[in-house]
This record gives structure tokens, C-alpha cells and sequence, in this order.
């Protein structure tokens, strides 16, 4: 699926196993994290901030790689 602005506030799920926000590292378990696309933060490799729907530690905004993301 391509991603862009058409797909800004489109839910979804994404992977956060092994990633690190901070001081925040997620555990194999964290696979299917629903959040919402609030922007694209990067083009090379495409990267996009996202909202979860969950607050973690404090951590409730992550850059997501697009590979990690999944249309819900």
C-alpha cells in the first residue's frame, strides 16, 4: 500500500519490536500497536510520525518505518 498525506489520521497497526523511543524500548510482544499517521517525517527510507492509541511510559508518538506499518 502506498502511504502519503491521502492516508493522514488512517488507523492502523505497526510493529514496535525491538524499537526505541527515548529512553522507552519496546519488547518482542509490542506487534501490533494501533496508532494513527499524523505525517511523514522522512522519504529515504519512508518513515511516518504516528500517533498510538496507547501511552507507554510517556511515549504516545513514534517514527515508524513504512516496512513496519500495516493498513487495520
Amino acid at each position: 500500500m502506498l502511504w502519503g498525506l491521502r492516508c493522514r489520521r488512517e488507523r492502523l497497526r505497526v510493529n514496535l519490536a525491538g524499537m526505541r523511543v527515548g529512553s522507552v524500548v519496546f519488547h518482542a510482544a509490542v506487534i501490533d500497536a494501533v496508532g494513527t499517521i499524523v505525517r511523514q517525517v522522512s522519504e529515504n527510507p519512508p518513515t511516518y510520525l504516528v500517533e498510538l492509541l496507547f501511552s507507554f511510559r510517556g511515549v504516545d508518538e513514534v517514527e515508524v518505518p513504512q516496512d513496519r506499518m500495516v493498513a487495520k
